[in-house]
């Protein structure tokens, strides 16, 4: 031992190196926690793989979730002054928050008015949202924001929850979005994996779906923000006006969503793919695609994707294409990236 050192000042350096350890251990403790908070306020995002519009007409549809998500972290007073703070740190594409703030206010209210929280006499909310999930037209980010929204307050009231419980009040939520939602967002928000959806008169139908390999996905924006309301609403005109030809889009869609649910269960990826590419063209028709949709698609196929078409909303948002393997999955990315502003890839399981 240094004659410098003594006993006295060794035994101090050693507790303080035990407080150390100590406190590093607190904040991972505590980091666990928030993780566990975390995830339990997630709302997933997700693709369409069949069945964009004709879902809303109560017909099959085919919709995975996607590994992204949003958060919420939720702080409810009755002590302060009435009302709702927002703190919104998605990621997002070029002025989606921007546009989608009016509807994303109103979506929020409904689902607080849900909880029974009313925000103009009682109670004061702040809410924080976060997350993986980039806000894009055609991945559900909407849906995602509201049940994570809900998942929040039940854990911040408390007020215990069923899966099926959040997943009517982030149906709440998704009003404020889209009028009359068909609820395919949501579920998938709520529920993940890959999901056969169908919407009736009374609750809607899934059944999550089994699936024997990975599917390989990757999708891009085209950067354009559309208005869900808007589009399925013109939708429904043209259906109006022309019953008959909407009718025959139908009934193809119809057998295509078929077709593609066996393809699904026998992962045969190359029929699957196949029929992604008619359920575009009905798209087209349905004249809810659009000329930067039509041209990730077709940049999608020819470097190698086995089926590619527009996923969500449409005129603008989202496209998506089948990969079969990591190397076509990393050419079709490549690719996108040099038309795209936004490629993710994600994986089904």
């Amino acid at each position: 031992m240094s004659e410098y050192v003594d006993d006295g000042h060794l035994m101090e350096v050693e507790e303080r190196l035990k407080d150390q350890a100590r406190a590093a251990e607190h904040r991972a403790q505590l980091e666990r926690i928030g993780a566990r908070v975390l995830g339990r306020t997630k709302g997933f995002g997700k693709l369409i793989l069949f069945g964009e519009h004709f879902v809303v007409y109560k017909v099959p549809a085919l919709v995975g979730a996607v590994a992204a998500y949003t958060d919420c972290e939720c702080e409810v007073s009755t002590s302060g002054t009435p009302g709702v703070e927002v703190i919104d740190n998605r990621p997002a594409v070029p002025h989606y928050k921007i546009k989608k703030k009016d509807e994303g206010d109103v979506a929020i209210g409904l689902v607080l008015k849900h909880f029974g929280l009313d925000t103009e006499k009682e109670y004061s909310v702040k809410l924080t949202f976060g997350g993986d999930l980039t806000c894009v037209s055609g991945i559900g980010a909407s849906a995602a924001q509201v049940v994570a929204l809900s998942r929040a307050l039940s854990y911040e009231l408390p007020r215990p929850m069923t899966e099926d419980e959040i997943n009517a009040a982030g149906y709440e939520g998704e009003k404020g979005y889209h009028g009359t939602p068909s609820g395919i967002d949501n579920t998938a928000a709520t529920f993940g994996g890959l999901l056969r959806f169908q919407r009736t008169e009374g609750d809607p139908i899934f059944v999550k779906k089994q699936i024997k390999e990975p599917i390989r996905i990757v999708y891009a924006s085209t950067g354009i923000t559309a208005s869900t309301t808007e589009v399925v609403g013109d939708v429904r005109a043209k259906k109006e006006a022309d019953p008959a030809w909407f009718d025959g889009l139908l009934q193809k869609y119809c057998a295509i969503v078929a077709k593609a649910e066996t393809a699904i269960d026998e992962a045969d990826l190359v029929t699957l793919g196949k029929l992604m590419d008619e359920n575009h063209s009905l798209c087209q028709e349905l004249t809810v695609s659009c000329k930067e949709l039509d041209d990730l698609v077709l940049a999608a196929r020819s470097a190698g994707a086995i089926g590619a078409k527009m996923s969500g909303t449409g005129r603008g948002g989202l496209m998506l294409a089948l990969t079969p393997t990591e190397e076509s999955q990393n050419a079709v990315q490549a690719a996108l990236e040099k038309l795209a502003p936004q490629v993710w890839t994600t994986m089904l399981a």
